[in-house]
């Protein structure tokens, strides 16, 4: 790494503070007119803002394929602070440009769609004035998103970093008065927000012990002083990297603060698949990335990494196999995703953590979208069908009242079809290469760890199987299933979008012409330099189409039931199956260890420090100022002989003082 100071640079650089910039300028137009125009105008506004931070990172694109050296672009001074110095800086180099391309990529696909699907879900919940707002807040994101990932210091990155967790507060509870009990959203945003403060604070910590350790929150200079800092203080050095880790563990949904992403499911569709996808989830992932100097010093942190990563990828992939939310599903794969990408960076093999993060953006935001173009379809159904079925309370998120969609949404099926395939691992989509990879490196690193990751991808390929089926195939489970509607053009063309590059994303980085690896390694310090090994291919190749064919011999040969019947599978785990279903009651066991106990040390506080100790001093506080002052009053009585007594005591006072001096 080369400290970046007085640099000289082409100034086509210099458009790299737009990519921020145009999502704040299309949240603005919407904040003063977005009430006041077409619902399609406020959505193309919104939309025509983040293509053009897609624009912007595509032209930097180009010119750092001419020279690709980092470059460092100052906008303007921040903090003067004695030895504090830090500048609104944005940094320009492979990295960071390959994620303003695929969040602000994937971003415009997802807010096109939301032009269609928020016409509908407003109206279904009852507040079509809400609409213009949701696409402010979807500007927001990606504006903050955009700010983490062009950072030159610890501190802005940390901006746009506490940036994406309040948006992700306001996007996740944007139904605030729905849920269970009235108020079950605006409790998953709670949860989200909170969880994510305890890897903030881990992250927050790391920047002070860098701040005084290495004088500067810089990259350049926290780099380059690495080599030194490790030899002096070797103990710093495993300290900030682990706090660094409780950060990504609560940004990217790692063990054990991963319990706020299934919740975030609360969220309209589109919100799900921008968390999941592009933005905040993937934060804690680059971040490790983006400071692989000081992992690579530390190699006792670089286990830790890869072992949570691994855990994550295999306990969230059992949780999946037995939920029968279409949205939880995707979430719990989405934790699971990530475990791999967290492997694969804290292995050192830095390109195929970015690659399977690229590759998982396309595939798991077409899943989600083609998740909420069904949920979509169903609600339609249900209307059609006069609002309610048979079994009770209608769930259209609940796969167990669906089947036999493929007749009814055609195109929403094959592109599902697509997106599953890829998250399976299934060749020659983007999914199997950018697996392999990290399969690869983990071969040569660590067999333990290779054995969770395949028994994770066999899981994976067993659960997106039992939802492609229980969704599409089959017979339709209820009215509304029969009834389901194909979703508008303007929300299936994204979706399309989306399969060709879940389809073709893999050629990033073929085993024969690596394209990823050459670009990135201007910017990354990588460890482990994955090796194609067409064994290990064959051999995930083979797992992936064993988990679709258990997957088939469960659900897609026998009739399914609705709600009221067991699942095909819950004999074969026996006592195992109810645990799954309550997610290893992590939830149950977080209430019990920290939730209730909290609420006890809250509520005695409150009672008895608050009330009897802070209220009752400030109260005798204040009867002390009234009596004091009832005192004065009496000296102040409107009689001059009073005054003149005071006046004469106070000059005797003062001459016995000095007397007796």
């Amino acid at each position: 790494m080369h400290l970046l100071l007085e640099q000289t640079y082409d100034p086509v650089f210099r458009l790299i503070p737009w990519v921020v910039f145009f999502p704040l300028i299309g949240l603005l137009i919407n904040l003063l007119i977005g009430r006041r125009v077409s619902e399609a105008l406020s959505g193309w506004i919104a939309s025509l803002a983040t293509l053009a931070s897609f624009v912007i990172g595509g032209v930097l694109f180009f010119q750092l394929k001419t020279n690709p050296e980092p470059v460092v672009v100052h906008l303007a001074d921040w903090i003067k602070l004695g030895s504090l110095q830090l500048g609104w800086d944005f940094r320009v180099d492979t990295l960071s440009i390959l994620m303003v391309l695929v969040v602000s990529g994937v971003a415009t696909l997802i807010h096109i769609y939301s032009i269609g699907y928020m016409h509908f879900d407003v109206r279904h919940q009852g507040d079509p004035g809400r609409y213009a707002r949701f696409f402010v807040y979807l500007n927001l994101f990606v504006a903050a998103m955009m700010l983490l990932v062009t950072a030159n210091n610890f501190l802005m990155l940390f901006v746009g970093w506490e940036g994406v967790g309040l948006c992700s507060f306001l996007l996740i509870g944007f139904w605030f008065e729905k849920g269970k009990d009235g108020w079950g959203n605006a409790k998953a945003g709670k949860k989200a927000f909170i969880v994510n403060r305890i890897g903030d604070f881990g992250l927050l910590l790391a920047m002070f012990f860098i701040f005084q350790n290495f004088g500067s929150l810089d990259f350049d200079v926290v780099f380059q002083q690495v080599p030194v800092v490790s030899a002096a203080v070797p103990g710093v050095m495993l300290a900030i990297t682990l706090l660094m880790m409780l950060g990504v563990a609560g940004k990217s949904a790692q063990l054990p603060l991963y319990v706020w992403l299934p919740d975030a499911m609360a969220g309209p569709t589109p919100v799900s698949a921008l968390i999941h996808a592009a933005t905040m989830v993937t934060a804690g992932v680059y971040l490790i990335a983006r400071t692989s100097v000081l992992y690579n010093a530390v190699p006792a942190a670089q286990h830790v990494v890869v072992w949570v990563g691994a855990a994550t990828a295999l306990f969230a992939a059992t949780i999946a196999l037995a939920q029968n939310d279409i949205k939880k599903v995707l979430a719990y794969s989405t934790i699971s995703q990530l475990g791999f990408m967290v492997a694969a960076v804290g292995m050192g093999a830095y390109t195929a953590g970015i690659f399977h993060l690229t590759t998982h953006a396309f595939f798991k935001a077409l899943l989600f979208l083609t998740a909420g173009s069904v949920i979509l379809g169903m609600e339609r159904g249900q209307e059609e069908n006069a609002g309610h079925d048979a079994h009770g309370e209608f769930d259209p998120q609940d796969m167990r009242n669906m089947g036999n969609l493929k007749s009814r949404m055609t195109v929403t099926f094959w592109v599902y079809l697509i997106g599953s395939l890829a998250l399976a691992g299934i060749a020659p989509l983007s999914g199997f290469f950018s697996k392999d990879e990290i399969l690869a490196a983990a071969l040569q690193q660590s067999i333990p760890v290779l054995v969770v990751l395949i028994l994770a991808a066999f899981l994976t390929a067993f659960y997106i199987t039992r939802q492609l089926l229980m969704v599409f195939f089959g017979t339709a489970r209820t009215k509304a299933a029969e009834k389901a509607k194909e979703s508008p053009a303007v929300m299936t063309v994204p979706l399309i979008l989306l399969a060709v590059l879940a389809l073709g994303g893999g050629i990033l980085q073929l085993p024969w012409n690596p394209l990823l690896g050459p670009w990135l390694e201007h910017s990354l310090t990588e460890v482990l330099h994955a090796s194609f090994s067409v064994p290990l291919a064959l051999g995930a190749l083979l797992v992936a189409i064993l988990g679709l064919l258990y997957a088939w011999n469960f659900y897609g040969k026998r009739t399914l039931g609705t709600p009221d019947r067991p699942d095909p599978i819950a004999k074969s785990l026996g006592g195992l199956y109810p645990l799954l279903v309550d997610k290893w009651r992590v939830d149950e066991l977080y209430k019990v260890l920290i939730t209730s106990p909290y609420r006890k040390l809250a509520k005695w506080s409150a009672q008895w420090v608050d009330q009897k100790v802070i209220d009752q001093s400030l109260v005798g506080l204040g009867g002390l100022t009234q009596g004091l002052s009832g005192l004065l009053a009496r000296l102040q009585n409107g009689y001059v002989r009073t005054y003149a007594i005071t006046f004469f005591c106070g000059v005797v006072a003062i001459f016995a003082y000095l007397f007796l001096r």
